[in-house]
């Protein structure tokens, strides 16, 4: 009945704000100006997520920012973001700690459609004698349902510093204390109803099980667990290992895509059953503290 209020959590603060995915904040859609690094990102991981154009001139071509958690707004602000820009083949820059799983999914399905390509990173902007020339610093998290909108990504990209890290997608409104919390029928077909979504999603998205796997093994009242390189791998998160193969005014050639990236069936390690059907969590945290957020 109604929505889902399924969504990826880490940590134990953010959760209040965004319990169903439906009570954040709004937010400015269409900002363009990018996100540095520093203790500002942590807080606007914590934050529903925005989107703006980082500028790059004179060829790099520029790419989007989006960094925050997903809620039942996101959808809408990316499409507000979009309205009159030809973002066709576009990069998006990830820096989220997850969120609502079925906003997620939406998001997910029209970055696809528009054939963007995707990375993690902290964008951060630099003035050159050339023009403004930002750059993209790897210390960024992309966790929960951050990780499967890095999946709709049609070309993907991890740098090595950048931490990508799953665990269970989980009721809302209790995935501050998931264990003591009570579960009804209903609740327990609203998760099976959306770990099936998300099955539908990964293989759609040209993932693996090993991603599905990996995630529904861990509930919420454990750490995230952080998918080492070959694991990135393994759950087809990267498709290339070079950024210029994303954006190729950021130097190097971009025709580096490596054969041993190339995709795994996508089905061919799905060897795990989705967990104690009970657990569904949010991914949000960032950096050492974990804070619990909505959405996968």
């Amino acid at each position: 009945m109604g929505r889902s209020v399924l969504s990826c959590l880490t940590g134990s603060a953010l959760w209040r704000v965004a319990a169903f995915g439906v009570v954040l904040l709004g937010f400015a859609a269409d900002s363009s100006i990018p996100v540095t690094a520093g203790s500002g990102s942590l807080e606007a991981r914590r934050q529903p997520m925005k989107f703006g154009w980082v500028a790059c001139d004179p060829d790099c071509g520029g790419w989007i920012s989006a960094v925050g958690i997903v809620t039942i707004d996101t959808p809408k602000a990316f499409e507000d973001f979009a309205r009159g820009r030809q973002l066709g083949g576009a990069t998006v820059v990830l820096d989220s700690s997850g969120g609502s799983v079925n906003d997620a999914i939406t998001l997910g399905r029209r970055w696809r459609k528009l054939g963007l390509a995707t990375t993690v990173g902290i964008s951060v902007p630099s003035a050159s004698p050339l023009g403004n020339r930002p750059r993209i610093e790897p210390g960024a998290y992309c966790e929960s349902m951050c990780v499967f909108l890095l999946l709709a990504g049609q070309t993907r990209y991890v740098p090595e510093g950048a931490r990508v890290r799953v665990h269970q997608i989980w009721m809302g409104d209790r995935a501050e204390d998931a264990r003591a919390a009570s579960y009804s029928a209903q609740d327990m077909s609203i998760v099976e109803r959306d770990i099936g979504r998300l099955a539908k999603f990964t293989f759609d998205m040209g993932g693996t099980g090993d991603l599905l796997s990996l995630a529904l093994s861990v509930p919420p009242w454990e750490d995230l667990h952080e998918l080492s390189r070959a694991e990135l791998r393994d759950t087809n998160l990267i498709t290339t290992l070079a950024i210029a193969d994303l954006l190729p005014g950021l130097g190097g050639s971009p025709a580096k895509t490596a054969a041993s990236v190339g995709p795994k069936p996508v089905q061919d390690r799905f060897t795990a059953q989705p967990a104690p059907a009970t657990k569904t969590a949010d991914a949000l945290p960032t950096g050492s503290t974990a804070a619990a957020q909505p959405g996968h």
